[in-house]
């Protein structure tokens, strides 16, 4: 009898692509796949890859050096972003058998023909406009949390984002689908799910293969938060454009949504955000985050932004360091701005050199450290609930609390995936917050 062949897989990039390589491994297991860890030994490798940085287009090499390492009879294959902008460069990487494209990922084990290894990378890459199908996927088994995609794909025609060439245009799932998904989530004990996609923000449109909305974001979330047994929803990212008014009062009132947003802003100058042809201008983030904090004083607010984009002088930075300085947020994911073929942004003039934009990446992560300090000490003494992980980290557990405060306690394996009232008590020197329980544990 044939022994059963092993797939192993990578994920570069986004919550996104966690949950579709989920949905991708499914596939292989019900082909009689048995999946291993990417160090192991495997008859496949499936690497998905993002475009959103340089720096994962750099890695891509390396991981594949890694899986030749483990066995160099593999079959190497590329999914993903980076696979649908620049296929050729993939498959022209030593040691790369297959490249899918962004329609075809989703169908890889038609394309596993024998497994033998190829003289040359071939390339299944669609035109971007025919990737105008949605394809559902969560991820599970790996956390204590599932990512729960919703939508795919985006409108928006930021100047420096390869996103809609890599993805597509916005669509959705069906309601009636995010709902299955989410009670099968549910049924597996998972606790939190994190809702992700391309634009979430823009749910509704797509969902029945046209641009008329049935459903809004708002209708997603109202629905969502009524299905038994997921105890957390949390809402990942989210466009301040879209972040509406009823949203934020209904994650306020809500019975499993936390107070918990990540709200990309890129950057604190209306100049600059003209030029990234954001949707908004800085007074909406203001106003948005006001909003928050209004109904949800102890709400945690990330913040994505870019640096060194073209135009960004000295001054302008500035305007962003200190908008962001006296903003009420927790957190900020500093991002370096790296040119990309085929966007608008990379013929613009202005060109900030390389080591002024690390320098600036540099202060603002200082900031960040400090914004989630301040955040951290504002929650001392506060009740809050904890979700535990399930990795023993030098004798501690770590959990997140509903508003995303990280926790430690000494370890004990009953603690996880379970949810606990605690006190938080005081930040320990690696900047983690101490708690106490609020009811004794069960013996």
């Amino acid at each position: 009898m044939n022994a059963r062949k092993k797939v192993a897989f990578y994920t570069l990039g986004c919550k996104l692509n966690f949950s579709e390589t989920s949905t991708i491994a499914r596939s292989f297991k019900n082909e009689g796949f048995d999946r291993v860890d990417f160090a192991d030994e495997a008859d496949i490798y499936v690497i998905n890859t993002c475009s959103v940085t340089e720096n994962a287009d750099k890695r891509f090499k390396t991981i594949v050096k890694q899986a030749q390492k483990a066995n160099p009879d593999a079959f190497v294959a590329a999914v993903g972003c980076y696979a649908q902008l620049k296929p050729q460069e993939l498959a022209d990487v030593n040691g790369v058998d297959l490249v899918l494209g962004a329609t075809e990922k989703f169908k890889i084990t038609d394309y596993l023909n024998d497994l033998s290894k190829n003289d040359f990378g071939e390339v299944h890459s669609c035109d971007i406009d025919d990737a105008d199908f949605y394809v559902g996927s969560y991820s599970i088994g790996d956390r204590t949390r599932a990512f729960l995609k919703v939508q795919d794909g985006c409108d928006y025609k930021c100047t420096y984002c390869t996103i809609p060439l890599a993805r597509g245009i916005s669509r959705s799932d069906t309601m009636k689908n995010v709902l299955k998904n989410a009670k099968e989530i549910s049924e597996k004990n998972i606790k939190e799910i994190v809702l992700t996609g391309v634009n979430i923000g823009d749910y509704g449109k797509g969902e029945f293969g046209n641009k008329k909305h049935e459903h809004t974001f708002l209708d997603l979330v109202t629905e969502l938060d009524k299905v038994e047994g997921i105890e957390r929803l949390r809402i990942s990212s989210i466009e301040p454009n879209l972040l509406k008014n009823e949203t934020i009062d209904l994650v306020s009132k809500s019975r499993a949504f936390v107070p918990h947003f990540h709200i990309p802003l890129q950057s604190g100058s209306n100049d600059i955000l003209k030029k990234m042809k954001r949707r908004y201008m800085r007074e909406l983030y203001v106003d948005r985050v006001a909003k928050t904090k209004e109904v949800m004083p102890h709400a945690c607010i990330g913040v994505d932004v870019i640096v060194g984009f073209p135009g960004e002088t000295e001054e302008r930075f500035l305007e962003t360091y200190n908008f962001l300085s006296e903003l009420d947020i927790s957190y900020l994911h500093v991002f370096t701005y790296s040119e990309r073929d085929n966007t608008e942004a990379a013929a613009m003039d202005g060109i900030v050199p390389k080591k002024v934009r690390s320098k600036r990446s540099k202060m603002l992560r200082g900031l960040s450290a400090k914004k989630r300090r301040a955040f951290y000490e504002s929650q001392v003494n506060t009740s809050r609930t904890v979700l535990f992980e399930s990795e023993n980290k030098e004798g501690y557990i770590h959990g997140f609390t509903e508003n995303y405060v990280k926790v430690k306690t000494p370890w004990n394996p009953e603690l996880v995936n379970t949810l606990h009232e605690v006190q938080l008590t005081e930040i320990d020197d690696d900047g983690l917050m101490r708690i106490a329980f609020i009811k004794e544990l069960a013996s």
